[in-house]
């Protein structure tokens, strides 16, 4: 897909599908992405299309509770493929009007105690739906490799911007943009650290399955897009810092995001401050207008009993998984494979 017509944009996925660099602090830099899961979702559906694996006019169908359920409803609107979202009851109304509106038809899916969890229970109903369309086409982001190969494009933006990236620091879902980012800015011949942030409840790195009130970034299953062995550092930020920081990043720096964003700031500012000669850059995936009625608002915080204070100065060190603060923890993860999370040293 051509990505612009002499001087626009060939639509508004295009438009919209790379970040804006902004420099945070003298050696923090942020890509702020209006909707970062837009580039995978055209990406996905452009290569399907142009090997056949999706015809023309082919329903697509996938399990989101987020932002990839949206880029996938912008690009199958503009593509002319119906569209079928498999979420949870979590999804929060303002999105679910939004993928709506565009045509998609939304799924919800409740048994929390499925195996693998909700996202077991969703992945279970789309590959049902899946049958029950023949032709359908499943893009399977957690799967499926071009979901990181997207990110190639960004990779490219951030060296032409900034030069070469000592750490790259981003939320973990599906595995695609951090690892994918990683692996392309390692091929440009530097060594970038690279930094996943998850959350308590999220069986990502080895913490065990949970409720979790952070949503947009840690999981209930282990997707194959976690190439684990990528990683250098692992944080799990809960709610309370993670919602406070991407309160601060509206009011005092006017970066009006998610709460993955927020998560990924706390991390990567105490990583950039550790090492001040080189460059540390955080990814904030989405901008804040889902979460106005949520992480925005002090009575939603109150109902949830999320306490509005400061998060920590630094995190709380650990050498395993299973021995989290609820807070902020931070764990050196050292390029190991997931079956080793709990036998660091200490």
């Amino acid at each position: 897909m051509t990505r612009q017509v002499g001087g626009a944009f060939a639509s508004v996925v295009e438009a919209n599908e790379l970040p804006r660099i902004v420099r945070l602090e003298d050696n923090l830099y942020a890509a702020v992405f209006t909707l970062m899961k837009l580039l995978p979702a055209r990406y996905i559906v452009d290569r399907a299309r142009r090997s056949g694996a999706l015809a023309p006019g082919a329903t697509v169908i996938e399990t989101s509770s987020g932002t990839f359920g949206l880029g996938l409803a912008l690009v199958c609107r503009l593509r002319g493929h119906p569209l079928i979202v498999v979420g949870d009851p979590a999804i929060d109304r303002n999105l679910r009007t939004r993928l709506e509106f565009l045509g998609a038809r939304v799924e919800l899916v409740d048994a929390f105690d499925a195996p693998g969890g909700i996202q077991g229970a969703r992945l279970a109903r789309v590959a049902e739906l899946h049958r029950a369309h023949p032709g359908s086409y499943v893009p399977d982001q957690y799967e499926n490799p071009d979901n990181p190969g997207a990110y190639g494009i960004v990779a490219d933006q951030l060296l032409s911007t900034l030069g070469p990236i000592g750490r790259l620091v981003g939320p973990v879902g599906s595995g695609g943009s951090t690892g994918g980012l990683a692996a392309a800015l390692r091929q440009s011949g530097g060594d970038t650290k690279l930094t996943g942030v998850d959350t308590p409840g999220s069986v990502i790195f080895g913490h065990h399955n949970g409720k979790r009130l952070l949503r947009g970034l840690g999981s209930s299953i282990h997707a194959g897009n976690v190439r684990h062995t990528a990683y250098d550092d692992v944080h799990w930020v809960g709610a309370a810092p993670a919602f406070w920081t991407t309160r601060e990043l509206y009011a005092e720096r006017a970066i009006f995001a998610g709460p993955t964003s927020g998560a990924s700031f706390l991390a990567a500012r105490w990583h950039a401050r550790q090492e001040p000669g080189s460059v540390t850059v955080a990814l904030f995936p989405d901008d804040g207008y889902r979460y106005l009625d949520t992480v925005y608002n002090d009575d939603w915080l109150r109902a949830q009993g999320v306490d509005r204070i400061p998060p920590p100065a630094e995190p709380k060190p650990v050498t395993a998984p299973d021995d989290l603060d609820e807070h902020w923890s931070h764990l050196a993860w050292g390029r190991r494979p997931l079956t080793e999370a709990r036998r660091f040293p200490s």
